[in-house]
Parts: C-alpha cells; structure tokens; sequence
C-alpha cells in the first residue's frame, strides 16, 4: 500500500482545485480576458456587492497582493467600480459595472453547469457531508490565518 504524500487529504484538495481550475484558461479565461483570480473576486462581489478588498482576501482566501492585482485587472476591463466607503475613507467598497455583471451571469452559468458535470456522480449524502467538513476546515484554516499560526 502507497502512503506517500499523494494520499494525503490535504494533497487530494490541492490537487482536486488545480485540476478543476486547470480548464478554466481555455474554457474561460482566453475568451473573456479573464484570470482565475479576477474570476474568484468577480464571485464574491457578484454574491455581495460592496465588499472591500480585505473581505473579497478573506473570502476567497487570496493574499492581499493577488486580491489587489485580480481587482486591477477587473477595473483595467472596466468591469468593477470602487466607491468611498462613507464610514473609512481610507477604503473602498468594491461594485461590479454593468460589463462586469454581465460577465458574471454568463461565467457563472458556465459555473454551475461544470460544478454539475463534476459531481455528477457523487451522492447528494456524500455531497452534503463533504460540504459540511469544508465549511468546518473552512473555519479551522481562517482561525489559524487570523492568528498568524498557517503554515
């Protein structure tokens, strides 16, 4: 029996994520001008418009520097407006444009529907259960990021 480093959970998530993001420039990413990490930005703000740039890091669990340069090109493409946020002018709310939203709804379809083919095959029991142990990782690796312990 193999019990290298390949069957590890951590190395499973890791590779389930990259091969899952891996046809995202061919599908995707060529015919919109889009990188994976604009796309990620782009789902959370779609779900929750007016987000700073801190909680858009936090929720897609993006270093700062890779959340700055996906919201740069958003906003190069003129896909994302910043507005003052009233309560810390030191920061800024962050609104998909119209462009934006539009590319939303249509690289979200895509979404979904490769998010279906994809589990296709798992139970929805099994599904459910994997959802609920990610949210609990979830929790546990931003509690751990929170208090500068991550590895």
């Amino acid at each position: 029996m193999n019990s290298g480093l390949e069957d590890s959970v951590f190395f499973k998530l890791v590779r389930v994520v990259n091969l899952t993001a891996r046809p995202f420039q061919q599908r995707v990413g060529r015919r919109h001008q889009l990188t994976l990490n604009e796309w990620r930005a782009m789902a959370v703000l779609g779900a929750q418009p007016g987000l700073t740039a801190t909680q858009v890091a936090d929720l897609t669990g993006l270093d700062k520097m890779a959340v700055s340069r996906a919201l740069a090109g958003l906003q190069r493409h003129k896909r994302l407006h910043r507005h003052e946020d009233p309560t810390d002018l030191r920061r800024s709310r962050l609104y998909l444009s119209s462009i934006g939203k539009e590319l939303y709804a249509t690289v979200s379809a895509q979404a979904r529907e490769r998010e279906a083919e994809l589990f296709a095959r798992v139970d929805p029991a099994e599904l459910r259960e994997m959802n609920a142990t990610l949210d609990k990782l979830i929790a546990s690796v931003a509690g751990t990021v929170e208090l500068g312990t991550a590895a």
